[in-house]
C-alpha cells in the first residue's frame, strides 16, 4: 500500500528531478515540486511539468505569505480539489488562480522546516486518501536527499524507514 522502495531507487539511481517526476506520473496534477523556503519566500528548486513546457515565471519564487503554505505547514499537509471554493484559503492571492493542490512541509528535523513538496494545477484535480497517505511517508524521506551534499552541515537527521515495506 505505501511501498515507496520505487521511489527511493529511482532517488538513488537517477536524483531528485527524477524523483520529483516519479511523484508526478503517480498524480492528476499539472505540476509536481519541491520549493524551499528562504528569507520568507518559497523558491522553485525542482518542478516537473506533465506538459514538459517552461515553469511559469509567477511561481518560481512565491512569498510565504501568498501561498497555501501556510495552511500547508500548520496542518502538516494540505489538499483542495477547488480552491475558489475553499473557505480556509480565503484572502490569499493564489486562491482561484492554483485551482488544485496537494502540499506537505518537508523538514530538515522536527521544527526545521526546509520546504514543501507540492502538486498543483490550474484546473480541478483530486487525489484519494490513499495517495495522500503514500505522498506524507514520500515527504518524509526526500528531505535525505535535498540535503545529501552537506547533511551534518545542515543539522539534518534522517527519520527511522520502517515503514518502507509495509
Amino acid at each position: 500500500m505505501f511501498r515507496l522502495n520505487d521511489l527511493i531507487r529511482t532517488l538513488e539511481a537517477q536524483g531528485l528531478q527524477a524523483g520529483v517526476a516519479y511523484l508526478n506520473r503517480r498524480v492528476p496534477h499539472r505540476y509536481t515540486g519541491i520549493f524551499e523556503l528562504r528569507d520568507g519566500v518559497f523558491y522553485a528548486r525542482e518542478v516537473v511539468d506533465k506538459h514538459g513546457e517552461p515553469f511559469p515565471e509567477a511561481y518560481k519564487a512565491v512569498p510565504f505569505r501568498d501561498s497555501f503554505c501556510p495552511i500547508t505547514v500548520i496542518e502538516s499537509g494540505f489538499r483542495t480539489h477547488d480552491s475558489a471554493k475553499d473557505a480556509c484559503l480565503d484572502g490569499i492571492k493564489n486562491q482561484g488562480i492554483v485551482c488544485s493542490y496537494v502540499g506537505l512541509p518537508l523538514l530538515r528535523h522536527v521544527d526545521d522546516l526546509y520546504g514543501t513538496l507540492c502538486h498543483f494545477d490550474m484546473d480541478t484535480c483530486a487525489i484519494g486518501d490513499e495517495e495522500f497517505e503514500y505522498l506524507k511517508r514520500a515527504s518524509a524521506l526526500l528531505p535525505k536527499y535535498l540535503l545529501a551534499a552537506a547533511p551534518a552541515a545542515q543539522g539534518y537527521m534522517p527519520p527511522a524507514y520502517g515503514f518502507l515495506d509495509a
